[in-house]
């Protein structure tokens, strides 16, 4: 009897989303059909005529090689698709989806617990997620033309402990966004007159305003977003909400204020909870995976987060909000977020913009060493509030010691065993007996979990932050880019072992034949959290025939870092400045400018601001 054939198969809620060992085998080759309009889960499901009408049935399944799932038309599902399924690289498993809008539901979706790097504030909370690939391999999902419509907080996509996987062509936005916005239409000395987007729901009682979402309401906090239409820049402000009071005037709202907490007529403000409870898409402990012809309008959570993937390609991956919605968010937070990951990982010909934080952050994570408890074991722990509760080792996994004061690594080893003693601590056993004496508080950080970097042809675009904070010693590379209006650094260079300890050392970047325009200072920054100088952190950077744009702001600031070469490139500045003065060294020797030019150049730059796909 097949899967969709017996009237009391989904009466119990547990037997929903069954795992891998409890779900029925597909006998492989089989195509399974699915109409939310005209199906029933009573019929067979594998034929054209008779399709489910639900995923219910094909997550009962785990699908085999050859298997097809075809979506027929679009509409509601009260449920997530979570498959499992094993294919070969001859017969993958193909998933296709009907052009068109399908809604998903957090409160009826499959949840789970998850630890994500970076967004950790709800740790023991159940994430909704809608399509979920779990332990699954050789996977296509074609969905050109298909949008996936989230009601609530959800997860878009999850990829757990899977391989070779692709996602081409699908769409996700948002129903009732989690950043709110509103426009200053005109300001008095104690009142401005705001018109709120009309996906901000929201109201007003005893003066306090309130967003309201789907299963989510949160009164407006001191975190705002400011966004200017002319220049299509963005930065951040503080607003206490407490001086304010709200008032509704027909369709639009008005604010009272004793003293203008930063509003300014035809700006527009994004306003978020600042709460880390989830993730725009989630990969994890996965392997060549590819996303292609993606758009995203808006996600909720710490962005794209892939957490200890081998071989991530992202190409045509585009992030802005729909140019029909009015919006000017789409991310809520980083675009795309990479943590422990290793092999290679590349963007290519893709445009991010309209984030609330870096628009490309790739690092791994310094542990604290805690505890020698043999002469080949050692306790180590997360020190981060929002970077905890999943083991960030594995049999085999290379790990260098590394001083925490001067961040420069000591004694390397290979782990044998990896066991999470609670949320936070791991013990580490090791292939050889340490040889130097280790301090408490020094950090330990995985070198197999770092990866190689190519970065082209990529538009970065409308961001508070930095465009791409790496801290990476593969080789890195970003090329033929253009960075517009990053309001921080466009290329940001950390490593710390003392607040987000996100690490580690570079050793070898180039930067070249990039378009910089209008982006805060410096432009690029190689700036190590060290307490002590004992040598540069960093080297071998090539910074090479790349375009700067400048508005008063200087060009580089290298501080802890050696061999860094500026060659070929094009300087444009508003005014007469010398090179010197757009440099900042510090501890950093080795360091060649040649053959730079400068002029000065119109600063008319505003169609350079809105891209193009």
């Amino acid at each position: 009897m097949l899967i969709g054939q017996h009237n009391t198969l989904f009466a119990r809620g547990t037997d929903l989303y069954p795992a891998n060992n409890d779900r029925k085998h597909s006998p492989g080759k089989t195509t399974y059909y699915i109409d939310p309009q005209q199906g029933s889960d009573y019929n067979r499901g594998t034929s054209i005529k008779k399709p489910w009408k639900t995923f219910r049935p094909v997550n009962q399944l785990l699908l085999s090689a050859g298997d097809k799932l075809i979506v027929l038309a679009p509409g509601r599902f009260n449920e997530s698709l979570t498959i499992m399924g094993r294919g070969d690289s001859h017969s993958p498993i193909t998933i296709s989806f009907a052009p068109g809008q399908y809604d998903f539901f957090a409160d009826s979706a499959y949840k789970t617990k998850l630890n994500i790097s970076n967004t950790n504030d709800t740790p023991d909370s159940l994430k909704a997620i809608a399509l979920y690939f779990s332990h699954s391999n050789h996977l296509r999902l074609e969905a050109t033309g298909a949008k996936i419509m989230i009601h609530g907080k959800m997860i878009e996509t999850c990829i757990n402990q899977s391989s070779d996987i692709s996602l081409r062509g699908i769409s996700f936005d948002y129903c009732r966004p989690t950043v709110s916005e509103l426009k200053v239409i005109s300001i008095t000395d104690h009142s401005a007159e705001l018109l709120i987007h009309k996906d901000s729901k929201y109201s007003i009682k005893d003066s306090l305003l309130t967003w309201k979402g789907e299963g989510w309401q949160v009164e407006p906090g001191w975190y705002w977003q400011v966004f200017e239409p002319n220049t299509w820049d963005v930065y951040r402000l503080s607003m206490d909400m407490k001086k304010i009071r709200f008032v509704q005037d027909g369709g639009q709202v008005r604010a009272l204020f004793e003293q203008n907490p930063g509003f300014k007529v035809g700006l527009i403000y994004q306003n978020r909870d600042v709460t880390r409870d989830c993730a725009g898409i989630f990969m994890q402990r996965s392997k060549n995976i590819k996303l292609e012809n993606i758009r995203i309008y808006f996600m909720h959570g710490m962005g794209v987060v892939s957490q200890f993937c081998e071989n991530i390609s992202m190409n045509d991956v585009v992030i802005k909000p729909d140019e029909h919605s009015g919006r000017t968010c789409a991310a809520w937070a980083d675009i795309l977020h990479f943590s422990g990951c290793s092999g290679l990982i590349k963007v290519t010909n893709s445009y991010l913009s309209a984030a609330n934080d870096d628009a490309i952050n790739v690092h791994g994570t310094f542990l604290k060493i805690m505890q020698t408890v043999t002469p080949n074991q050692v306790i180590v722990r997360f020190m981060h509030e929002q970077t905890y509760g999943f083991n960030a080792f594995a049999a085999g996994d290379s790990i260098e010691f590394v001083h925490s004061a001067t961040l420069m690594g000591f004694e390397r080893n290979v782990v044998t065993d990896a066991k999470m003693l609670n949320k936070r601590e791991i013990l580490l056993t090791l292939k050889k007996m340490i040889a130097m004496e280790i301090k408490l508080g020094e950090v330990v950080e995985n070198i197999s979990a770092t990866p190689r970097i190519w970065i082209s042809n990529t538009v970065i675009a409308t961001i508070p932050t930095r465009g791409v904070l790496i801290t990476t010693r593969r080789k890195s590379i970003i090329q033929n880019c253009a960075f517009q209006h990053i309001h921080m650094s466009a290329v940001a260079v950390a490593d710390d072992a003392r607040s987000w300890f996100e690490s580690g050392m570079v050793s070898d970047l180039t930067i070249r034949k990039n378009k910089f325009i209008d982006c805060g200072g410096p432009v690029i920054m190689f700036h190590p959290e060290n307490d002590r100088f004992n040598g540069a952190v960093h080297k071998n950077i090539m910074i090479n025939a790349n375009l700067f744009m400048l508005n008063s702001t200087k060009l580089l600031e290298s501080r802890n870092t050696s061999n860094v070469r500026l060659s070929g490139n094009k300087i444009i500045t508003s005014a007469p400045v010398k090179l010197d003065d757009l440099i900042s060294l510090t501890n950093s020797n080795h360091f060649k400018s040649i053959d730079n030019t400068m002029e000065i150049g119109s600063r008319n730059t505003s169609s350079l601001y809105l891209g193009t796909e």
